[in-house]
């Protein structure tokens, strides 16, 4: 059979599919309205029914139901009816209608429900015959869809003669025989569709040309690390896969995680060469100490944080070779004349036969995450029985300190100008820090992370705002000066905390204009729809809109126009020494032009040099912050 029939009647069955689908519907839908209406008609009876009961019982200190009743019962095709008192019958009807098809109706004649009425009405559609007007209409309807469908048969058979020859060269095409179906162009129709085709092919066949040559490069470069050559996140994750099955992992093991702080900014300040030669130097240590361990791996998952996985390890070797790894990073010589105690943390986690590999990753990180609290280099093992009560504690120590400093209002203000190019203050940008003694204070990189655990990080954002507008936007020296406050992503997911911000702004909405209200680019590109509502609230009170850390991963730039943002601050570590950095500069002329023709002011954030300065001028940088213009001082 040739495919135009097949296809031909594929479509008239479709058509003749829906058509009767529309009509199914259609009269599905006149008899629920013919249902519903009946019923409706039947109810309003039993109410005019309930009324003259109700009203002869009122005009009549006795009731003679038999004189007037049964003859309305019976025009209502009544089945069955029935009056009672307190379980007493004091008047039943019982109809000549039998059918097993009736609408049951309870209802009371007075407030006390004392005198209560059980009717039983015959169904009131149950007697209605199809009448020879609807089957004359029913018969004639049918027959329309059958003459649409027999012509749509024709005309479609008439519209697809000669896609025989297309689809057999699609044939070719799904069966992998591209030459063949390259050489038999034909006459296919739809032309535009063979002419396609052609072209495709004529692509693929160069394409495959170009494939053996990649094919080398991107098996070596998919699973390794471009730097170091080791294995990369996608080659940890599947190692792992290799070393569990859908029950959990088939053997004991470790796996640690070694993060070493602030790497980025050690490889701004020494150089991308002297890290890559650090980072060789430390991996080819660790691999001497992991010769004897058989299986074992080392991934990069991060740009700062490698993966040591080694299985067939008992839990206390596991802790011995922790220590051992941690002494081996010790001992290397890092690439910078600063003393840095606090670069190495290694978090392990042990697996058993049946563990599950995520919660084992989970583990790590919590483990790493442990070591790091604990201060200095320093390594933590993830205890099952022991470490969620350590973390327990330590979350109990700093919710309870936390707690106190809102309570007591322990958050001291602290402000940094910005300088714009012709050296005047453009604003102040606000840090809150916790204030231990007379001269002790808790930075917020230090409580932020625990504050944001326990989930505390709404309420010091509050403190702060209504700190800042009523005790020092209040003073006749600040209603100039405007102030850059920076929202945690907590405070700005809590409806409860946004509700707040739009009272409150509404009420101080005088010096609403000095405000600047901050996030970070990460934030604000995973939380894009709640951010805009919070920009939109804020904006239409007249503050401004700043997105910081900019540059610091690689997104896009079409977030900065659809938020409309007023400040776009560089991260740091696009900043630092930007003046012997090429790339980093190219970065900031791209990010010029991706604002050209918006009001968005570029502002860099930790100047401390004056060369770094000068370059950041030249490509159009407007304001800059850091210790080149000006330290941290408390907002008096």
């Amino acid at each position: 059979m040739k495919l135009t029939r097949v296809l031909t009647k594929k479509l008239a069955l479709f058509w003749l599919l829906s058509l009767s689908a529309v009509a199914v519907v259609f009269i599905s839908s006149s008899l629920l309205s013919f249902f519903h209406l009946a019923n409706n008609l039947q109810s309003k009876q039993v109410d005019e029914l309930q009324s003259m009961l109700m009203e002869h019982r009122h005009q009549h200190t006795q009731w003679n139901l038999d004189d007037w009743l049964p003859p309305v019962l019976m025009s209502y095709n009544t089945v069955s009816f029935e009056v009672s008192k307190e379980n007493k019958v004091l008047f039943r009807y019982q109809g000549n209608i039998q059918t097993r098809f009736f609408n049951e109706y309870q209802f009371s004649l007075d407030k006390n429900n004392s005198i209560n009425v059980t009717l039983k009405l015959e169904s009131p559609y149950i007697q209605h015959q199809i009448s020879q007007f609807e089957l004359i209409l029913l018969l004639v309807t049918l027959g329309l869809i059958g003459l649409f469908t027999f012509y749509g048969y024709r005309w479609i058979e008439n519209q697809l003669n000669g896609v025989e020859e297309l689809a057999a060269r699609g044939q070719m095409i799904l069966e992998k025989r591209f030459d063949q179906a390259l050489s038999e162009k034909g006459r296919g129709q739809p032309r535009i569709i063979n002419h396609a085709m052609t072209l495709l092919l004529e692509e693929l066949k160069d394409a495959h040309k170009e494939r053996s040559r990649f094919d080398k490069y991107i098996r070596s470069n998919t699973f390794l690390d471009p730097d170091l050559g080791i294995g990369n996140r996608l080659y940890l994750k599947n190692r792992l896969a290799a070393l569990s099955n859908e029950q959990g992992m088939l053997s004991n093991g470790v796996i640690y995680f070694l993060e070493m702080e602030d790497l980025d900014l050690l490889q701004q300040e020494e150089g991308e060469d002297a890290i890559r030669s650090f980072l060789t130097t430390c991996l080819s240590a660790i691999d001497i100490a992991l010769q004897s361990q058989a299986n074992s791996f080392v991934a990069r998952r991060t740009f700062n944080q490698f993966a040591i996985v080694i299985p067939q390890l008992s839990l206390q070797e596991a802790d011995t070779l922790a220590a051992r790894i941690l002494k081996i990073c010790l001992r290397l010589p890092l690439p910078t004349s600063k003393r840095m105690d606090d670069f190495f943390h290694i978090g392990g986690a042990f697996f058993s036969v049946g563990d599950d590999s995520k919660s084992t990753l989970e583990e790590a990180e919590m483990a790493l995450r442990a070591a790091q609290f604990q201060g200095n280099s320093s390594w933590f093992m993830y205890e099952k029985e022991f470490l969620i009560e350590d973390v327990r504690k330590g979350s109990v120590r700093w919710r309870s300190l936390l707690e106190n400093a809102i309570e007591k209002q322990r958050f001291v203000a602290f402000v940094q100008k910005v300088i714009d190019i012709d050296q005047s203050t453009l604003y102040f940008e606000v840090f809150s820090r916790i204030k231990e003694s007379k001269d002790s204070f808790i930075r917020a990189s230090q409580y932020t992370a625990m504050a944001a655990k326990c989930g505390l990080m709404p309420q010091i954002d509050r403190l702060t705002i209504e700190s800042l507008l009523r005790l020092h936007l209040s003073k006749k020296h600040s209603k100039q000066s405007q102030y850059c406050i920076n929202l945690h992503v907590d405070s700005l997911l809590s409806e409860s905390f946004r509700d707040w911000l739009t009272s409150f702004l509404n009420q101080q909405i005088t010096y609403v204009p000095q405000l600047i209200f901050e996030v970070s680019e990460p934030v604000a590109v995973k939380h894009a729809a709640e951010i805009n509502q919070v920009f939109a609230l804020v904006s239409s009170l007249g503050a401004k809109i700043s997105i910081d850390s900019v540059g610091q991963q690689v997104v896009g730039s079409q977030y900065l126009k659809e938020m409309k943002v007023n400040y776009v601050k560089l991260h740091r570590s696009i900043v630092r020494q930007i003046h012997l950095r090429p790339e980093n500069q190219l970065f900031v002329r791209s990010l010029y032009g991706a604002l050209y023709r918006t009001d968005a002011k570029i502002i860099a954030e930790g100047v401390e040099v004056f060369e770094e300065w000068q370059t950041l001028r030249v490509l159009g940088v407007s304001a800059g912050q850091g210790l080149l213009f000006s330290d941290l001082c408390a907002l008096s």
